[in-house]
């Protein structure tokens, strides 16, 4: 069932700008040829004062008895630009 998001959610900063880098990154996967449904996401922060940024890592879902092959994005916190793009061995 939907549900509306009250106006104190929509004006949540990290909400809104974890949700910008997602979206950018997710873009930038699936130019990179990852199946994003296939895929584990997980974000978190990185980096020190100036140069924060979310790093976006995408893994495949089964990945018990697997190594490698994962695309990790590192987008900005302030301007949602993608910074460094990342491919596991």
């Amino acid at each position: 069932m939907p549900v509306t998001l009250e106006r104190s959610v929509l004006e949540d900063e990290l909400a809104v700008a974890l949700a910008r880098a997602v979206a950018a990154a997710n873009d930038q996967a699936r130019r990179e040829g990852v199946d994003l449904k296939q895929s584990l996401v997980t974000a978190a922060e990185s980096g020190e004062g100036g140069n924060m940024c979310w790093r976006v890592s995408y893994g495949p879902r089964e990945f018990i008895g697997r190594r490698g092959g994962d695309l990790i994005i590192e987008v900005g916190i302030s301007d949602a630009q993608i910074r460094r793009i990342l491919h596991g061995q």
